[in-house]
Parts: C-alpha cells; sequence; structure tokens
C-alpha cells in the first residue's frame, strides 16, 4: 500500500494524486473497472459546492449519482470518489487538467491540516473502504461496501425533492400542433388577414350596390342593351379568336367588309381570357354582367389599396375607396364598362408606391424597397390599357408624369448628398426598367392598329365641336345623372338645360366635397401633401371641363393639339376619375385624423376601448358616401336572338339597319361569328353610311345589286322592329323578280341573295 500523502484541496474531500497504485490490494482488473470512462474536461462538481471541513456526522448527498454510471462490481470507495470528485470529467493522466477545472488551491496548508489528512487516511485504511484521504461524510455514507445498492438507493430516495400534491391539478403540456391542425392555422390566418377580407368586403360591396345586375344575369344588361352589348360582344370576340385564329384578332366578323374593325372602339382586350369561356349571347351577357360586378370591387379594392399605402388608418381607406367607385357621376358611366373598369389605376399606382418604399406619411424609405410589388404595378398598369384608351391614355401619361418627377427628384437629391449611392437599389432599378419596357411595349403596340385606323377612316377623328358637346360645364359638377336614387329626381331641371347630360353630369359627391374641404384643415396628411393634392383636384377639374373653361385655350386643347393619341378622345369628362380619386385621398386623411380622435378619446375611458357610439361616429362618412351612390339603373332585357344567326354562315345584314341594333346584331353573332355588316362604335365608317343608304330601298334591284357586290348573301327582317322604318312596306313586296329567294324563319324574314 502507498504510503504518498494526498493532495488537499480547500478543506475539500482529498484526492488521490494521479497515477497513484490501488490500494488495500485491490486488483489491477477491478481498478481499471471502476476506472471512470476518459472525457473532455468539463467543469468539476466540486466547484459548484461550499467547501466544508470534515465532520463526523453523515452530510447531505451531492447531486451525483455515480451508482447508475459505474459497474455494479467496482468498490464502493471509487463510487465515493466519483460522487464527490468526478473524475470522468477531466483527463486521468495530465493533472493539470484536473487542477485547472476544480476550485484553486490555496497556497500553502498549515501543519495541523496536514496532520488531519494524514490522520483522515489512517481512518480510511483500517475501514478498508478504498481511496486515501476519505472524509467521514464518505466513510459513513458508504460504511457496507457489500451492501451498497441499498444504501446507494436509500440516498437516492433522499435526493427527491418533496412531492408537490398540487402538481395533478396543472394544465397539460401544450401539445406541439399536428400537420393539419398547422393547415387549418394557416387558412385561419389567410381568412381574417385584412387583404382578404378587404377583398371579400369589395365583391360583397360590389354586389348590393350594382344590384339588380345579378338578379337575372342571363337576360338583362345594366343601362341599356347597346353599348353594353357591343362590350359584351368584344370580350366574346377576343376569347374565340386568340383560341382559333389569333392573326385574325382585329379583322373581326362585324363591318363587314372592312378592316382592323375591333380596334374602332376599345377593345376590352384584356378580359379575353373570360371569353374563352361559353359561347353564345347568354354567354356573353352572363361573362358581362359578372365582370360588371367585378370591376366596381376591383375599383373599390384598388383605391383603398393605395390610400393605405400613402398611410390613412383603414376607415379612411373604406371610404375613399367607396367614394371613388360609387360618386354619383360614375351611375352614368354604367353602360360603360370601359369607364368603369378602372381599378388598375390605383391598384398599380399602390403597387409602385410599394415597390418604392414610399407613402405621404414617411417619405421614401429605402428599407422598405420591394422590386417584385414595383414590377407587378408595372404588369398591373400594362393590363389596365389594354382595357382601352378611354382612361387608359390618359394614365399612360400620369404615370409618365410621375416618373420623370421621381427620376428628377431623385437625381437632385444624389446630386446634393453624393455619398448616397444607389438609392432605389439594383433589383428595383432592373424591375422598373423590364416593368416599364413592358407597359411600353404593350401601349405603343395597341397605338400602332389605332393610329392605322386613324389614318384609313379620317371621319374618326375628334374636332373641337365634338368636345364641346362633353365637356361639362361649372353646373355639372354640382347636378347628379338621372340613375342617382338620392339626387337623381331633384337635379333634373338642372340637366334639362344640358346637350348631353350623360357626360356633363359630373357630381362627385356632396359628402365628398364636404370630406375633402375638411381634409384641408384637419388631416393626418402634412400640409404640403394637402396642398399639392388641393392643386391636383382644381387642375384635373379645369381640364374635365375642356374648351367649356374659356375656351380651353391654355387648358385642354394644347393637350389636345399636340400630345399624341388626345386627339382621339371626345369626353373631357371623364378626367373626373382622377378629381374624384384625389377627393378620396383628401377624404381619406380627414376620416383617418377622426378615428385618431376617437382612440385618443378612448384611451382616457375606464374601459380603454371607444364605446359603440364612438365607433358610429366613425362610420357615419362610409355610409352617408354608400347612401349617395345608391343607383336607380335601369337593367332592360335583350333582345331575342333570331334563330337564323344560329345557323346561317353569313356574310349578313340585319334590318332595320339603324343605331337602336347595331350592337344587339353583334352580340347575336357571337353563336356562329359569321361576318354581318352591322356594327356600332364611336363612329360610323363611310362605307357603312353608304350601305345604309342602299338598303333603305330594299328590296329592290338597286339595293339587292348593291349588297351583292358587297358581298352580302343574306338579308334579315326583324318583324316585330319595322314600324316606323323604310322597311315597313317590304313585308308584302314581291321579290320573283329579283332572282333572290325568300323565306320565313321564326320571328324573321330571311331574304337569300
Amino acid at each position: 500500500m502507498s504510503t504518498e500523502q494526498p493532495q488537499v484541496v480547500d478543506g475539500d474531500p482529498t484526492v488521490p494524486e494521479q497515477g497513484a497504485p490501488p490500494t488495500d490490494g485491490a486488483t489491477a482488473a477491478e481498478t481499471s473497472r471502476a476506472e471512470p470512462p476518459k472525457a473532455q474536461p468539463t467543469k468539476a462538481a466540486p466547484s459548484k459546492a461550499e467547501p466544508t471541513e470534515a465532520k463526523p456526522t453523515t452530510a447531505e448527498p451531492t447531486a451525483a449519482e455515480p451508482s447508475k454510471a459505474e459497474p455494479a462490481e467496482a468498490g464502493a470507495a471509487a463510487k465515493a470518489g466519483a460522487a464527490e470528485t468526478e473524475p470522468a470529467k477531466a483527463e486521468p493522466t495530465e493533472a493539470g487538467a484536473a487542477e485547472a477545472e476544480s476550485p484553486k488551491p490555496e497556497p500553502a496548508k498549515s501543519e495541523p491540516d496536514r496532520a488531519g489528512a494524514a490522520g483522515d487516511k489512517t481512518a480510511g485504511d483500517k475501514a478498508g473502504e478504498g481511496g486515501a484521504g476519505e472524509t467521514a461524510q464518505v466513510k459513513e455514507a458508504q460504511a457496507a461496501p457489500r451492501d451498497g445498492d441499498t444504501k446507494v438507493e436509500e440516498i437516492k430516495v433522499k435526493e427527491e425533492p418533496p412531492r408537490d400534491p398540487f402538481a395533478s391539478f396543472a394544465p397539460e403540456p401544450e401539445r406541439p400542433p399536428t400537420r393539419r391542425q398547422r393547415v387549418g392555422r394557416a387558412i385561419g390566418r389567410f381568412l381574417i388577414h385584412e387583404w382578404t377580407l378587404a377583398s371579400l368586403g369589395s365583391l360583397a360591396l360590389a354586389v348590393l350596390m350594382t344590384w339588380p345586375t345579378l338578379r337575372y344575369p342571363l337576360h338583362t344588361l345594366p343601362q341599356d342593351f347597346q353599348d353594353p352589348a357591343l362590350q359584351a360582344w368584344q370580350m366574346a370576340w377576343s376569347g374565340h379568336i386568340l383560341l382559333s385564329d389569333p392573326s385574325q384578332l382585329w379583322d373581326s366578323n362585324t363591318f363587314f367588309p372592312e378592316r382592323l374593325s375591333f380596334a374602332f372602339s376599345d377593345t376590352l382586350l384584356g378580359y379575353a381570357p373570360a371569353g374563352m369561356i361559353g359561347e353564345g349571347p347568354a354567354a356573353a351577357i352572363l361573362r358581362y354582367n359578372i365582370i360588371f360586378v367585378l370591376a366596381h370591387a376591383l375599383a373599390t379594392f384598388g383605391a383603398y389599396a393605395l390610400v393605405r399605402q400613402l398611410g390613412a388608418g383603414r376607415t379612411g381607406a373604406i371610404v375613399a375607396g367607396a367614394a371613388y367607385t360609387y360618386a354619383p357621376w360614375m351611375l352614368a358611366q354604367a353602360g360603360h364598362l370601359h369607364i368603369v373598369s378602372n381599378g388598375g389605376i390605383p391598384l398599380a399606382l399602390a403597387m409602385l408606391a410599394r415597390g418604392h418604399g414610399w407613402s405621404l406619411t414617411h417619405g421614401f424609405r429605402p428599407e422598405r424597397r420591394h422590386a417584385g410589388w414595383a414590377f407587378a404595378g408595372w404588369l398591373v398598369a400594362a393590363w389596365q390599357i389594354t382595357l382601352g384608351f378611354g382612361i387608359g391614355l390618359v394614365f399612360a401619361y400620369v404615370l409618365g408624369l410621375v416618373t420623370l418627377v421621381t427620376v428628377a427628384i431623385r437625381l437632385g437629391r444624389r446630386v446634393r448628398h453624393w455619398r448616397v449611392r444607389r438609392p432605389w437599389g439594383t433589383r428595383l432599378v432592373i424591375a422598373d426598367l423590364i416593368g416599364g419596357l413592358v407597359f411600353a411595349a404593350t401601349g405603343a403596340l395597341l397605338s400602332l392598329v389605332y393610329f392605322e385606323v386613324a389614318y384609313q377612316h379620317p371621319e374618326a377623328t375628334r374636332r373641337v365641336q365634338d368636345l364641346e358637346a362633353y365637356s361639362p360645364p361649372p353646373s355639372g359638377f354640382f347636378t347628379a345623372p338621372p340613375e342617382s336614387l338620392i339626387w337623381g329626381d331633384l337635379h333634373e331641371s338642372v340637366r334639362n338645360g344640358m346637350r348631353w347630360p350623360a357626360e356633363m353630369t359630373v357630381l362627385p359627391g356632396y359628402v365628398l366635397y364636404a370630406l375633402a374641404l375638411a381634409g384641408i384643415f384637419f388631416s393626418v396628411w402634412k400640409l404640403r401633401h394637402r396642398l399639392l393634392l388641393l392643386a391636383g383636384v382644381l387642375v384635373t377639374a379645369i381640364l374635365a371641363m375642356g374648351p367649356n373653361f374659356f375656351g380651353g385655350t391654355y387648358t385642354y386643347l394644347p393637350l389636345f393639339n399636340h400630345l399624341p393619341g388626345w386627339d382621339g378622345l371626345r369626353t373631357p369628362g371623364r378626367l373626373m376619375l382622377w378629381t374624384t380619386l384625389l377627393l378620396g385621398i383628401l377624404a381619406a386623411g380627414t376620416v383617418s385624423a377622426l378615428v385618431r380622435r376617437v382612440n385618443d378619446i378612448a384611451a382616457i375611458r375606464v374601459t380603454g376601448r371607444p364605446g359603440v357610439l364612438l365607433r358610429l361616429v366613425t362610420l357615419v362618412p362610409l355610409l352617408l358616401v354608400l347612401v349617395e351612390g345608391l343607383n336607380t339603373t335601369p337593367h332592360p332585357v335583350v333582345p331575342q336572338q333570331p334563330e337564323v344567326m344560329r345557323t346561317d354562315p353569313g356574310p349578313i345584314v340585319v334590318l332595320p339597319f339603324n343605331r337602336t341594333y347595331e350592337q344587339p346584331v353583334m352580340l347575336w353573332s357571337t353563336t356562329r361569328f359569321q361576318p354581318v355588316v352591322n356594327g356600332g362604335s364611336g363612329f360610323t365608317p363611310v362605307r357603312q353610311e353608304r350601305t345604309r343608304e342602299a338598303a333603305r330601298t330594299f328590296p329592290d334591284q338597286a339595293s339587292v345589286d348593291y349588297l351583292r357586290e358587297l358581298g352580302v348573301k343574306t338579308v334579315v327582317l326583324l318583324r316585330d322592329s319595322l314600324d316606323g322604318t323604310p322597311w315597313q312596306a317590304a313585308v308584302d313586296m314581291p321579290v320573283d323578280t329579283l332572282g333572290i329567294r325568300r323565306e320565313e324563319i321564326g320571328n324573321t324574314i330571311v331574304y337569300h341573295l
């Protein structure tokens, strides 16, 4: 047995020196079994406990449980040594590593301390319990090494904390969600998201505010069955020809034998995917009514998104969206789907502002830039152009002006702050370049066709006299159309003094006027922004008056005479679209400031939230705007399609040949899309005018010869529509000498030339 003295570390139980031989006759095999496994040095357990002196009484056991890790045949002394010093956490061959992990020993020990350590070792040798220098605590805890299992088990029981009797009443631990639960939560978050609610709310509002459009969607059209029938045919034709022969897109089946007849009016080409679904007049009518409602929903959603991006609150954005879509003057445009389909304008502006990190309340924030949103904004703008140049041309010029101003401002700031490089970022610049090229290419390709039509048909060019017939007077800004439920009858006397009330009654709403006026003084927008919005309202309103504002010499006419394509616009009053949008932004600032004030008042209440009355106050502007937008729009039944239009291959001319039935004939042709001479648009081609004059005497030899020379094979007379027309007597006229064949099919009289 070795007599080498052990080390003493701050009163802790002594630790045998590294490399000491086993004591009390322990064999090498037992020592190797008791030797703990080698591991990387970690913090030793003795450093966590207060050092204690050796006492004859039993001490509290340490946190270590060597009985679980040591083999059953290992000596109790090795177990006690592992419990006190945890030699498994230090390399057994490097004493310095063990010393580094244990608390730093004092530099010197007094002689009594050394004597006490020697006494402990002697007692341990007599008891035969393991390593040299064990303390009395370890010897008492392991007095019977052969019965160590029972002793250690008793120590384990003492180590366990007392059980809490109330643990049984504790809530169950939250279980991780399953895949189905995660999917359900994701769907729930999507359904309650702001933009989901805004989309659904816009759609529900559109159904209610355009009612009864969807009451009989297969048989009726809003406003009348002329222009809506034309636009229903446009969607059907674009979908049909893109599936069958895209090269013939512009040479439609109407206005036979004219070329490029599809470009005689706004094409609604962006709705071509909808035109690919279904066939025949019933499908075309249903398609039109659905798109009509969706166009209102998109306008509301687009204006809401724009105002939210600019920095207004939700309530203010809802008011702006409703005022923009359901302004009283828009009720007169219910028969013009290309005017109603204006939601892409504010939506594209909202996306572009979001992509460039810009808002009215915060200005330009580079950290909010997002190239994807900017590119999407350009795509939406390009889609809006495809719906027609009636409002798309002005939108293109506005977008170009905004681009030039933005670039000029950014370049100016870069010159002043030359250290700031790439204010937009590379990705955003690339997105703007590609998106801008897509937008410009779309507009250029479409405009080429319209320029060709204007060249071939000089009669399509607008004159200043035409502008005067469609430009509203100053009183028109306070006059509602007859379709307004609230103001229609009250303003009837004023409308009677107008030459074209449908385009001259441009009231955006008295409630909108009041909210916008209040927004100049009480708003969330900054003062300079309010003044800029006010200036925009005045400029667009003056331009909407056309030549009626001091002759338009310095306002509308310079644009009409010098800007490409501007001379194709005959209705300056439709510029009220921009006036209404700017008024809505001003009104949103007022309503948002009102909501903030209500929240401030609610903050000092006991409940800390606004009550019912305070909430109703914030909704009053919205209710007033919606009430002012209620309509009495008629929904006439579309005339029934003649049976011959479903079977005859054409070319066909339908009589009476006048403006009343031109568009319905176009709609009837959606079954076979056979060539028809009939057609309606914003102008009348010279050849069609000659055909109308020649057909007034049908059936006679001159008219038959003219129609044969034109290429017409079939003439159809609508028996119920001939009263008061030149063809009223044609029903009983003999045709035997004309070399044509006559037959009656249903309610029509058909002549085969």
